[in-house]
């Protein structure tokens, strides 16, 4: 089939004209010609019946039949050896030289020839009846113009129109019959015409020119510019930037020549202005048009030139700042009517300004010609600001209001930007001085406290158009940015004015405010939302004191005075969350003022009546409500002390940490988040107070811990809602469940202090029962520990529907809490943990050996190799270097677990790093006494004194080879010389735990006698997490050691001004760094540094002071931000720092960063290690 007859040409018409029929949809929704050939090129891949289409399958046969014999004889040719094309990868290159082969065949050419040639003249025959078609339509349009009559200005109408083709004459014809000299009746015709046609098309014509200028000139004409407006909006909707650019401009200058020939004005004061004139409905409609163009023209005006965005800008700032150089009001009670004021109506809040600041792209034009042609606008806008010091009657001067708002958006978005700041000073009409920065903020505030409203007025959807809210949102953007809030707030006199009641009352002196509550209250909201300087927050905290204290004679009876003093206490919780601020409040004593009024209120809320039923409602009810809420934000008030490990002290002396734990768990089961300020939920808090033993004990008594277990059981064991469901559940392939992951981690921090383990475990034995039914459920800690840990039985084994996710997971659980050393000295004092884990690593055995040459017996499965983990883990000690745990993932190969298992003690020699430490310490012991031979050294006994321990402790010792084997038999006589040359070290609150810092000393020092007992005790006295004796009684008696609230808390003060990136992570994670320092610092490094840095570390506190400690603990962190950073995307950071060694940190490689922490922060965090002893309470 070579060449087609005259009935083949037909039938293609036909089938060409029906494919053409069902995609007329796709056709006419396209804005121009280029994409409607954009829609056919790529019709095949959007459309899914494109292969069912009768013109498709036309061409297909016609293909098949033309080149079939040419595929078949190439297919032959290629595949004619071995057949190695036929199939893999060699099946495309066979397709591919086929293909090719084909295309180069003269049956290929003559075939493309014959079809081009005949769908030219099946398309010029469809062209040349779709022309006399339109001729005919055009000659009967005159009768059918209805369809076309709509008067409305939005681009709406646009979407639900369809297009014809029209040509260049037609085009020149219409351009013609718009002229102004013509009559109006083939003017409007033209309109109704040039509206059928395609937008891109007239826009670039050759007529286009003498068409914009016509159509401008109709846009005056009160019966024409309807519709010259609805091809505009159609263009708009339809057309690239390249052509509407020009529609838009010519737009502006038709509507600023309007004002200017029109001179409109409005009258002042309370007179009203008609808006349904004319002259004015029909400039609105205009501007409206352009509005919706400039809101819209940001999502594509990037993908033009700048100069064509710079085109639209400019006419714009033009216009609504061309009245403002060279129009001028009229006399008497009248102003001139300006772009602006009706711009102003009609996006109130300048939202199409907002978007033009909003990208870089066209920000820095915007700013540019601000700078260099229309300063005045923004003049204009300063000037109204001053205006509006007057206060306003809504009910006649919406116009001037509705302009001020604009104006005030318009300030509000320039002034977050330093190019908007940098307009400043600007000179203003009517004002000798030029306008700075500062004087602007100034007027800002003193329209929020003229336009104040009390508390407890009538509020509405209008509030947000309020003077005083819209400044509020301007300055709460001021704060929200530090560069902004430094230039703009941060000045001497923006803080005068914002604090100018505050003082004034202060004093004694009464406050020239309109509603001294209302405006107390803005005030609050204002530093609320930035960060307080020192002199602010003194006088912040003073009134605050003098609130709760209820000295303020002028609002003492006031309404609002309970939430002008909230909204201060909030502005003071603000500071008192973080550490730098809790160091400026904490001498006021602002939690004992906030806990006395909450004591007294809850006092009071206990003898108010209760209403009876049936009783009206009065007084006592509203009363009590009050009365309610105020003591709820007491306790929420006191509660955030919390948040920083000092602040948990001061708390805890006030005794209400019970209660506020209380209303942290409502509040934490109710998902709520902290404040309005706070991103974040409790779980930073909880991890704090769970740190401390009164804290955890605080939690236990809420039922927060209860509540964890309960969740953990249930979605451990239980699973989702008991619902059919289509397939089954998939089996995890994590040792720990997704699902189960939060609430891991939720125990992880709960029981990540020592103390805490303490408080929830100590002398809690285990239930070990005969017999568990399937719908107990544990509700403690140690309920759980025996169901999950400890599962020594047939019948805990039964009562697990999940027995090796469930036991997977608890064994995890153990390895977590086994990195904090004391914590496993308990579980091992109480439970016997080692004994239990050998034991099940015994039983776990077959009788059918295995094939694998390193043991016969033991089962390698996912328990018996997490236990092996555990049990080398427990019982070995060492850093990086010093110890190599076994993985806990089988590997491939023949020997998937290379590694023995252990089944008892002693463990196996190898799993320890067999790395000589020994001559590397020779070596560098050499090298030392070669440049510095005054160096001494001894050989070393260990200060261990709890039975549990020795043999903990001696390990460790043998291993680095500082102990003798005969250093057991020393230890009472050790004892004695600990309390004869340390009399006042008190014991540890953990019987079964070891004083690794007394362990740790011992192995460095030759001898132990009163002059080094002194040296360590007087200098170091942080390093012995124990000594409390030198503490007030309440601080003593508090269960919180000084190397939680003083050396973790200035850790956390220095993370966030030196290391930001980890203090924002641990936020977002729940965890805190103090958490992890208390573990760090409690077992003085062991297992997570190598000996040698241990004692670079001790000796480095001794040598250069007790604030290295804090240095020390932020240079680790700051070693391990990339690795924090990694970790927490995956949820792994509490598992990460708790279970691995600390690689790579060498203490002198950070000895120059802890210097530049000294000199920066030594003189406050020494002076306050220097006063522990008589802490501010």
């Amino acid at each position: 089939m070579s060449q087609l007859s005259a009935e083949d040409e037909a039938e293609l018409q036909s089938l060409l004209k029906q494919l053409l029929r069902s995609i007329n949809d796709r056709i006419a929704g396209a804005p121009s010609t280029e994409c409607a050939e954009e829609i056919l090129l790529h019709l095949e891949e959007t459309d899914k019946n494109f292969h069912n289409y009768e013109f498709v399958k036309y061409l297909r046969q016609y293909v098949e039949s033309s080149l079939g014999t040419v595929v078949e004889e190439e297919t032959k040719n290629l595949t004619r050896g071995d057949g190695q094309h036929a199939v893999g990868s060699g099946h495309d290159t066979l397709i591919h030289a086929v293909t090719q082969s084909t295309r180069d065949s003269a049956e290929y050419q003559q075939m493309m020839q014959t079809l081009k040639t005949t769908m030219i003249m099946v398309v010029e025959s469809l062209i040349n009846k779709f022309e006399e078609d339109q001729m005919r339509k055009e000659e009967m349009h005159s009768q059918s113009n209805s369809q076309y009559t709509d008067n409305c200005s939005d681009s709406d109408s646009s979407f639900n129109q369809s297009y014809a083709f029209i040509r260049q004459e037609q085009l020149q014809a219409l351009a013609e019959k718009l002229d102004s000299s013509r009559p109006k009746e083939v003017r409007w015709e033209a309109l109704q015409a040039l509206c059928c046609a395609n937008p891109s098309d007239v826009l670039s014509c050759e007529s286009w020119s003498s068409l914009r200028r016509n159509l401008s000139a109709a846009l005056t004409d009160p019966d024409l510019s309807d519709d010259v407006l609805q091809f505009f909006a159609k263009s708009f909707s339809s057309s690239p930037l390249n052509l509407t650019r020009e529609i838009y401009t010519s737009l502006a200058k038709c509507v600023e020549s309007s004002f200017v020939s029109q001179k409109l004005s409005f009258p002042t004061g309370s007179a009203t202005i008609d808006i349904n004139r004319p002259e004015i409905s029909r400039l609105l409609k205009q501007i409206r048009l352009m509005n919706d163009f400039q809101k819209e023209v940001t999502t594509f005006w990037i993908r033009h030139p700048e100069k064509y965005m710079e085109e639209v800008i400019e006419s714009t700032l033009y216009l609504l700042s061309f009245h403002h150089e060279h129009g001028s009001a009229s006399a008497g009670t009248e102003k001139a009517l300006e772009p602006i004021h009706l711009l102003a109506l009609l996006d109130i809040k300048a939202t199409w300004f907002k978007k033009w600041m909003h990208g870089c792209y066209s920000r820095t034009v915007v700013l540019r010609l601000l700078e260099r042609k229309h300063k005045s606008l923004v003049s204009d806008s300063v000037l109204h600001q001053y205006l509006s010091l007057t206060p306003f009657v809504y009910t006649g001067q919406e116009l001037e209001y509705a302009f001020f708002v604009h104006s005030l958006c318009i300030l509000g978005k320039l002034l977050i930007y330093t190019n908007g700041r940098k307009l400043f000073p600007i000179r203003v009409r009517k004002r000798k001085d030029p306008v700075s920065l500062t004087d602007l903020v100034v007027i800002l505030i003193k329209i929020m406290y003229q336009q104040s409203k009390p508390p407890h007025s009538d509020t509405s959807h209008t509030d947000c158009l309020s003077p005083s809210c819209l400044v509020m949102e301007v300055l709460w953007m001021l704060c929200e940015r530090t560069e902004c809030a430094a230039e703009c707030l941060y000045q001497a006199p923006v803080i005068e004015t914002l604090l100018a009641p505050v003082i004034a009352l202060l004093h004694g002196q009464q406050a020239k405010l309109k509603s001294p509550a209302a405006a107390l209250t803005l005030i609050a909201d204002v530093l609320a939302h930035g960060v307080i300087e020192t002199f602010p927050a003194h006088v912040i905290v003073q009134f605050t004191l003098r609130l709760l204290e209820k000295e303020l004679s002028s609002i003492r009876e006031s309404d609002g005075s309970q939430t002008s003093c909230g909204a201060f206490i909030f502005v003071c919780r603000q500071m008192y969350n973080t550490c730098e601020g809790l160091q400026v409040l904490r001498p006021y004593g602002l939690h004992k003022a906030v806990a006395a009024a909450w004591k007294k209120t809850s006092s009071l809320s206990e003898r108010v009546p209760t209403p009876v039923p049936g009783a009206t409602a009065g007084t006592s009810t509203r009363e009590l409500q009050n009365m309610l809420i105020w003591e709820e934000t007491l306790l929420d008030s006191l509660l955030s002390f919390a948040a920083t490990p000092k602040g948990l002290l001061l708390l805890q002396q006030t005794g209400a940490i019970g209660e506020c734990v209380s209303y942290m768990f409502s509040r934490f089961t109710k998902k709520l988040q902290v404040s309005r300020c706070e991103k974040f939920g409790y779980g930073v808090m909880v991890t704090q107070v769970a740190a401390t033993a009164p804290g955890v004990a605080a939690l236990h008594k809420s039922g927060f811990v209860q509540a964890l277990v309960v969740e953990l059981w249930s979605v451990l064991e239980c699973g989702s809602e008991d619902i059919g469901v289509v397939r089954p559940m998939p089996t995890p392939m994590d040792p720990i469940d997704r699902s189960c992951l939060k609430s891991f981690l939720s125990f992880v921090n709960l029981l990540s202090s020592s103390q805490s383990v303490w408080e929830l475990l100590g002398r809690q034995p285990l239930a070990n029962k005969s017999e568990y039914t399937l719908r107990e459920m544990p509700t403690s800690v140690p309920d759980l520990i025996d169901r999950l840990i400890a599962v020594n039985s047939d019948a805990k084994i039964h009562s697990l529907f999940h027995y090796e996710q469930s036991h997977t997971f608890g064994l995890r659980l153990l390895s977590v809490l086994c990195c904090n050393l004391d914590s496993f000295l308990l579980l091992e004092s109480q439970y016997n943990i080692c004994s239990l884990l050998l034991k099940s690593q015994r039983e776990n055995v077959t009788d059918i050996s295995q094939n694998y040459s390193f043991n016969f017996s033991l089962i390698i499965d996912n328990l018996s190799v997490e236990r092996n983990h555990v049990l080398v883990r427990v019982s070995l000690v060492g850093g990086p270097s010093e110890r190599k745990l076994p993985p806990r993932a089988l590997q491939e190969g023949e020997e998937p677990y290379p590694w023995p298992m252990c089944s008892s003690y002693p463990l196996p020699h190898y799993l320890k790093n067999e790395d000589s430490w020994m001559e590397i310490c020779r070596r560098q012991y050499c090298k030392a006494m070669t440049s510095k031979p005054n160096i001494l050294t001894g050989k070393g006994r260990p200060l261990v004194h709890h039975t549990p321990s020795v043999v903990f402790i001696y390990r460790y010792g043998s291993y680095l080879k500082l102990l003798t084997e005969d250093a057991v038999n020393d230890l009472t006589l050790l004892m004695k010389h600990i309390k004869i040359f340390c009399p006042h070290r008190e014991s540890t609150l953990l019987q079964s735990s070891v004083s690794f810092m007394d362990s740790t000393s011992g192995l460095m020092k030759s001898r132990v006698g009163s002059v080094t007992c002194k040296l360590f005790t007087r200098s170091v006295i942080f390093l012995w997490l124990s000594s409390q004796v030198h503490f007030p009684v309440a601080v003593a008696e508090s269960g919180i050691p000084p190397v939680y609230w003083c050396t973790a808390h200035y850790v956390e003060m220095l993370l966030k001004a030196e290391v930001p990136l980890v203090h924002s992570v641990f936020r977002m994670s729940g965890f805190t760094p103090s958490q992890m320092c208390l573990h760090w610092l409690t077992q003085c490094f062991w297992n997570y540094l190598d000996w040698t840095e241990i004692c670079h570390y001790l000796s480095t506190c001794v040598v250069m002071g007790p604030d290295y400690q804090v240095y020390m603990c932020v240079s680790i962190f700051k070693h391990l931000q990339p690795d924090i950073l990694q970790l927490t995307q995956s949820q792994e950071l509490q598992v990460f720092l708790k279970e691995d060694p600390i690689q790579g940190f060498k203490v002198g490689d950070y000895l120059a960063f802890m210097e530049e922490l000294e000199r920066s922060y030594r003189h406050i965090v020494l002076t306050d290690m220097k006063s522990i002893s008589n802490p501010v309470e």
